[in-house]
């Protein structure tokens, strides 16, 4: 496999630590190595440190993302979204103090402005602490998530949007500003697929069968 070419572009440590242990849990440590070598990043990076320190390259993570899909195929994806909501509850979720997001003020406001104010929260802490650019608009029915600069797909090309490890943490991050319930979250455009940036569409009500 030829070597990454880097972006110079970084996520924090502890996400990406937590993404790999949480697939290795799933298909074992020599698979997760086989995706490492599948994705071309060396294995001094097998897991990265688990700390917030701002040094794993958007290209290096891109690529093991594409190596599950890859390797994986449906079930890959499966596997992303799981990693992505376990990044989210073990790892952002920590932010939210720092954010005024875990104060009981905030847990006592309507559920829409809860979200828009957690989603915002998300959005700043990407922005803040990493070099993915974050922001968020919303419409009459749902909220307007849009990553500008994507460490899930960097350098990727796609016939339709793969950034699963993005709907993962979206999807967390909601079950965890409202308390448990889920929201139905879809990717609309892929920087991958051609589109200018990656682009979530996230339902303002919850689904039916959520708690609470």
């Amino acid at each position: 496999m030829a070597a990454v070419k880097e972006s110079k572009l970084y996520y924090h440590n502890k996400i990406v630590y937590i993404f790999v242990t949480s697939i290795e849990q799933t298909i074992g440590p020599a698979a997760m190595k086989t995706v490492f070598d599948v994705a071309g990043v060396p294995l001094k990076y097998y897991p990265p440190p688990n700390n917030f320190a701002k040094e794993f390259d958007f290209a290096y993570f891109s690529a093991l993302n594409g190596a599950v899909d890859q390797i994986y195929g449906r079930g890959g994806r499966g596997l992303l979204i799981h990693a992505g909501r376990a990044g989210f509850a073990e790892g952002l979720a920590e932010f939210g103090p720092l954010l005024g997001v875990g104060e009981l003020a905030f847990k006592s406001i309507p559920l829409r402005a809860k979200l828009k104010v957690g989603l915002k929260a998300m959005a700043e802490t990407f922005t803040k602490f990493s070099d993915q650019l974050t922001s968020l608009d919303e419409a009459d029915d749902y909220f307007i998530y849009t990553i500008h600069k994507c460490p899930v797909c960097w350098d990727r090309s796609s016939q339709r949007p793969i950034c699963y490890t993005a709907v993962g943490v979206i999807e967390e991050g909601l079950k965890w500003v409202s308390g448990g319930k889920s929201f139905q979250v879809e990717e609309v455009t892929c920087h991958a697929a051609g589109d200018e940036n990656c682009v979530f569409h996230i339902a303002k009500e919850p689904l039916s069968d959520s708690q609470g």
